[in-house]
């Protein structure tokens, strides 16, 4: 039931009574509903208040334009609220009221700045910390201020209650005062008046003090049917708006709790990240560094280096695993690992066994970490834990899924490798043997293309050889035909010249000599390119005596030549008696001896001593020549190289052939050769022959040598200087001799004479000639005179026994320079078969 209906009805029974007091009781309730009004306007302002300091918070926290709308409207329907209510009529509360618009005021002064502030603060990032600060004090002034306001709107609702107690005293008084006669019903009355009444709005009251301490969950519980149960009502739907819109202060506490986990989860993971990249980043620095390196050593130095010093670490080493011995060679040890390495006995080069602890783990490819080693009863583990060290990572280098080697780091303190420094280790492992694998396929491409290019060269100096072989060859028959006059004339002289003085015979003699090295140098340049020729018709030397002609040979050179330009080359000679025999080329045996006194001389440009000395030694008999100078000397490269075919060191005067050419002879005569040199102390080139046996002597005379009697003989030849001396060297034997300057004049020549019935007895033809060569005249000849001998001379007469390519229908080929006695044998040969 209503409160007013409530006291009408007591007013009808009591007309007459409150008729007397009627004005009073007016006055009484008109001035309660004016305390109840203030009352309610209190409250009011109290819960705009309350509003408006949780958008503050909310703004503060989240900065949202739509915070900031409704709280700029909380804040003007509260100023209006403020200006319309002339209910207030005490000093109190008129003061409360302006104080209230005074704070309303300075806060939303502050709070226009707080946003002004908040937009600065996005426009100007360089100045944050000073704004953050601002901001920080600006929301503390702020909710200084509302919370200020929400004691004085507390203290103005405390006023307003107060003022309805003293309405109803007052109306209490009047009641007693006019009412004494009907105290007994107004007394009942009174009393469900007050429990009615006062009880709820102590309740309510409370209730405001306990809200407006921050429960927002209070209730307080008041189910009447009348305007305090509406007003308790309307308290408890404000408090649940309230709880739901506001934050309370443990969902406040925890809400910072949470974001102070937050914030420190972020700054760990920062942490983290950070750390991470300063790995990647030594990674990425080792990986370039040993990228650039192409041998091992270097390789692991950069990378245990580069540990020791950003990881970092306490020991560090790099070992090779060793599958033959089952064991790890240590390859490469940090600078700051020295020390510890040595009392591991793990220096570099030492071997560790493999244990069934992590070695064997880590051979089979798998990353091992011991965090604590000291309680790991393995013979590895406890070597590194003696030193001290208690933390230990091994990861292993595979390439091409095999394991060739370990990479151990280690550390003092236990559990001090991360999960991340383990990874990065893992990472580092396998960027390293790729680099170790790139640089042994590196070492072994290297081997490959020095191997390349060593055959290549090779090859090179055999085509050169080839060609050279190939160029002598094709000169050879100009050399020979030049020197063929001069070989047979001279050979003429010392048989038919009786009276030539002992001078002018040791020079024709000389000057035989000198012909037969030519034509040997000649034939055998070849040597350079072709394989060996078959086994030289060795003969019996006289060492002593070839000595004596190659330095009478070379006299010009050691003698005459020097002493031109103020140089004197003294000659010394140690000759052995009962020196005996050697078997060999006289020619060639020559013309090497002629090549080391030439080197010899070359090798005093300043003068000296040249010394050739022979000697027989040991018992199955040996020859020893020995030549040796005075001069500049050889190092031990130049002496290795020496006896290379090109390899010179007298730049463009020297070909590179002299001491090719001697060892060559010297292979071929089954004989050895020894050089004795250093540099400014001389040379000595010692050459060893084996002897003849005891039983050989000089050869008998063969007697196919001699002078064979008159034949007609056709003589062929595209060379007139041979031509003629030919003619007349066979002449001079007592021959009828036809000569014929080309093969179709010889062909020419020999037809005529059959059909003159002047018979040719032997054709003695050139092999190369212009249009129609040696072959072609045999041919011819053999056509119409199948009887008929031929012999062929030729530059390449060796060459085409080498070959066995002799021309069809010739009986004998004779080499040029062609010798007087090899020419009688071959005209007694084949008219003795004819």
């Amino acid at each position: 039931m209503k409160i007013v209906t409530r006291f009408k009805l007591a007013e009808l029974f009591c007309v007459v009574l409150v008729a007397i007091i009627v004005a009073m009781l007016f006055s009484t309730t008109m001035a309660m509903q004016r305390e109840l009004a203030k009352n309610k306007a209190a409250a009011d302002i109290l819960q705009a208040v309350t509003s408006l300091r949780y958008l503050s918070i909310e703004y503060a926290l989240h900065h949202g334009e739509r915070t900031r709308a409704q709280w700029q409207l909380r804040s003007e329907s509260l100023s209006s609220g403020l200006l319309a209510t002339p209910a207030f009529s005490t000093g109190e509360e008129r003061a409360l009221l302006l104080q209230l618009q005074g704070d309303l005021a300075g806060v939303g002064g502050l709070f226009h700045l707080f946003v002004a502030n908040h937009r600065e603060l996005g426009q100007d990032p360089q100045r944050r910390e000073v704004l953050d600060e601002l901001e920080s004090r600006l929301s503390g002034q702020i909710m200084g201020k509302v919370q200020g306001m929400i004691s004085e709107a507390m203290r103005l609702s405390e006023l307003s209650r107060q003022g309805v107690l003293d309405a109803q005293q007052r109306a209490n008084v009047a009641v007693m005062l006019f009412g004494g006669m009907i105290i007994a019903l107004v007394a009942g009355l009174i009393y469900f008046t007050i429990t009615s009444v006062t009880g709820p709005l102590e309740k309510l009251r409370q209730g405001t003090l306990i809200v407006g301490a921050g429960k927002l969950d209070f209730s307080l519980g008041v189910h009447t049917k009348n305007e305090i149960g509406d007003l308790a009502r309307a308290f408890d739907g404000m408090t649940e708006k309230l709880r739901r819109t506001t934050v309370s202060r443990d969902e406040l506490a925890h809400t910072n709790a949470a974001l102070e986990t937050q914030i420190a989860e972020r700054q760990l993971a920062k942490r983290k990240v950070h750390e991470q990249l300063e790995r990647l980043n030594l990674l990425q620095q080792i990986t370039r560094s040993i990228g650039e390196r192409q041998d091992l050593r270097s390789i692991f130095q950069v990378v245990v280096r580069s540990l020791e010093e950003q990881l970092p670490i306490d020991f560090s080493c790099i070992c090779l695993y060793e599958p033959s011995q089952h064991a790890l060679q240590v390859t490469c040890v940090g600078v700051r690992s020295e020390a510890l390495a040595q009392s591991f006995m793990m220096s570099e080069h030492a071997h560790i066994p493999i244990d069934e602890n992590g070695l064997s783990s880590c051979v089979r490819g798998k990353l091992v970490y011991e965090a604590d080693i000291a309680g790991v009863a393995f013979p590895f583990p406890q070597r590194l834990a003696q030193g001290g060290l208690r933390a230990l990572v091994m990861a292993p280098l595979l390439a091409e899924n095999t394991v060739f080697g370990i990479l151990i780091v280690a550390r003092r303190a236990a559990n001090s490798f991360t999960s991340g420094e383990c990874e990065f280790l893992s990472q580092l492992s396998e960027h390293v043997a790729l680099a170790a694998n790139q640089a042994q396929l590196y070492g072994a491409l290297q081997r490959a293309y020095d191997d390349l290019r060593q055959t290549q060269q090779s090859v090179m100096q055999q085509e050169r050889l080839r060609a050279l072989g190939q160029m002598a060859s094709g000169i050879a028959h100009d050399i020979n035909n030049a020197i063929s006059p001069v070989a047979l004339y001279t050979e003429s002289l010392l048989e038919t010249e009786t009276n030539l003085s002992p001078q002018g015979r040791h020079c024709l003699e000389v000057i035989e000599r000198a012909i037969d090295d030519v034509a040997a140098t000649v034939a055998r340049m070849r040597e350079f390119y072709r394989q060996r020729e078959p086994q030289l018709a060795l003969s019996p030397i006289d060492a002593n005596l070839v000595v004596q002609q190659v330095l009478d040979l070379t006299r010009a050179r050691w003698s005459d030549m020097p002493q031109q330009r103020g140089i004197v080359i003294a000659l010394r000679t140690e000759l052995a008696d009962a020196l005996p025999m050697l078997p060999g080329s006289v020619g060639e045996l020559r013309e090497a001896l002629t090549n080391l006194v030439f080197n010899a001389v070359d090798a005093m440009p300043d003068g000296g001593t040249l010394t050739v000395r022979t000697a027989g030694v040991g018992a199955p008999g040996q020859v020893l020549i020995e030549v040796a100078d005075t001069g500049v000397g050889m190092d031990e490269n130049t002496r290795r190289r020496c006896l290379e075919p090109f390899f010179t060191t007298k730049g463009e005067r020297g070909t590179g052939l002299g001491l090719a050419m001697v060892y060559g002879m010297m292979e071929r005569h089954g004989a050895s050769i020894d050089i004795v040199t250093a540099p400014g102390q001389g040379t000595a080139v010692r050459l060893a022959f084996p002897a003849c046996a005891a039983d050989a002597g000089e050869p008998a005379p063969d007697a196919a040598h001699a002078v064979p009697p008159r034949l007609r003989i056709l003589v062929v030849d595209d060379d007139p200087m041979v031509l003629k001396s030919l003619r007349d060297i066979l002449e001079i034997d007592g021959h009828d001799v036809v000569s014929a300057d080309g093969g179709q004049a010889g062909i020419d020549s020999f037809l005529a004479a059959r059909d003159r019935h002047e018979d040719f007895e032997v054709v003695i033809t050139d092999l190369g000639m212009p249009h129609v060569d040696g072959r072609k005249v045999a041919s011819a000849v053999r056509q119409c005179s199948p009887a008929t001998p031929i012999i062929m001379l030729t530059g390449w007469g060796q060459r085409l026994a080498a070959d066995s390519d002799y021309p069809e229908h010739v009986n004998c080929v004779l080499g040029k320079p062609p010798r007087l006695k090899e020419l009688r044998r071959a005209l007694n040969a084949v008219i003795s078969t004819a």
